[in-house]
């Protein structure tokens, strides 16, 4: 019998790894001639960077970069030597985890930091890039993160501009004469979640701005100048970036990244099975194993479970879900298309005790799983 282990972590008591090794020995209790396959997955939240740097092999790479207001500061990016493939998380050089509440201002945030960790990347020989664009503390549409690799923004009288939000709505050209030649010789993948269009009531500004310390007048000047940045880039690319699903992503660094680095947005699941070769690893499998925190209504718009059962579902093979705890409604239980699920720490109602026994629980519930395959006597339990 061949079983994959496929989980997201626990937040706050088991990462990935962990789910995997406490399944595994239940199983083994059970199954112990099972042909068992762990590979530990993420939707490209918070853990995502431990899961790729296994997968790619990648060693940290650290340097001085600016922050979302120009200051020095260290960030670290992954790279592999082998595979010449680097990871980066624009949260690390232009998050708002960067930043104090106080001090939050996408009118004046740029995302150069995250062009100055790419421009490092390529000087290294990076031929794929993956870039991670959530948390950002900016709504400047990616001119930072050009403006690092060369691009310049130029106003009406043809001056440089200064790449922070408050600008994009005097932008008149672009010049791109002195780009990062290196750029042509690289792939470049974006983990991308969020369908915002660029501009508008669902816009990058009307919908992220205030979490990023603007008020209602900047929100509209912002949206005002993403407005005139599509219209730029269309003069000068012939691309409507508006009608592009995900280009508001990060302060409209969506549309940024595919302009300027030629990038392809993809939803951060597909992108994490893409690095594991999930959907090789999993031919042949009897069933799959996988798993998170809570299971929810919330877990069908893209989470890691939604892409596990779309892999699984696309090769027949059964998914079983264990997890902390679940709050599924009627409705999203089938639409989910588990065959089996359960809570982990069902009848644990201090939830310090049920984080501090995490692992036992799941290779109790593990074991419990693989009773009922041995028997045939599947069958839902919640």
């Amino acid at each position: 019998m061949k079983i994959v282990i496929a989980p997201d972590k626990f937040k706050g008591s088991l990462t990935g790894h962990e789910f995997c090794d406490a399944t595994e020995e239940g199983l083994r209790m059970v199954l112990p001639n099972a042909e068992i396959i762990k590979l530990p997955l993420a939707d490209g939240g918070d853990g995502t960077i431990q899961v790729i740097k296994e997968y790619l092999k990648a060693k940290s790479v650290k340097l001085t970069i600016s922050d979302p207001f120009f200051r020095p500061r260290e960030a670290s990016y992954l790279f592999s030597k082998a595979t010449k493939t680097a990871f980066i998380e624009m949260a690390e050089a232009s998050g708002l985890k960067l930043l104090k509440e106080d001090e939050r201002n996408c009118m004046s945030a740029t995302s150069l930091g995250t062009g100055e960790l790419i421009v490092d990347a390529l000087a290294k020989g990076a031929k794929e890039l993956i870039l991670g664009i959530g948390g950002s503390a900016t709504n400047d549409g990616g001119m930072g993160m050009a403006h690092a690799l060369g691009f310049r923004f130029l106003d009406s009288d043809d001056n440089i501009l200064q790449p922070i939000g408050s600008n994009l709505m005097y932008i008149k050209k672009i010049d791109a004469s002195n780009v990062n030649p290196k750029l042509n010789n690289v792939i470049v993948k974006v983990s991308c979640d969020v369908t915002n269009p660029l501009y508008g009531k669902n816009g990058a500004a009307q919908v992220y701005a205030e979490q990023k310390g603007a008020n209602k007048a900047q929100i509209e000047v912002l949206d005002q100048g993403l407005r005139n940045y599509a219209k730029v880039l269309f003069e000068q690319y012939s691309i409507n970036v508006q009608k592009i699903e995900g280009a508001g992503a990060a302060g409209g660094l969506g549309a940024g990244a595919l302009i300027f680095l030629n990038g392809r947005l993809i939803r951060g699941i597909d992108l994490i099975k893409d690095i594991a070769n999930f959907d090789d690893a999993i031919k042949d499998a009897d069933w799959i194993i996988t798993g998170e925190g809570k299971l929810d209504d919330q877990t069908i718009a893209g989470k890691t479970i939604a892409g596990v059962i779309k892999s699984a579902n696309e090769k027949g093979i059964p998914v079983a879900a264990l997890c902390g705890t679940v709050a599924l409604s009627e409705k999203a239980k089938k639409q989910l298309g588990l065959t089996y699920f359960t809570a982990v720490s069902k009848g644990i109602t201090d939830m310090d005790i049920a984080i501090k026994y995490a692992y036992k629980n799941v290779m109790r519930a593990a074991s419990e799983f693989a009773s009922l395959v041995l028997d045939n006597e599947l069958q839902f339990l919640y």
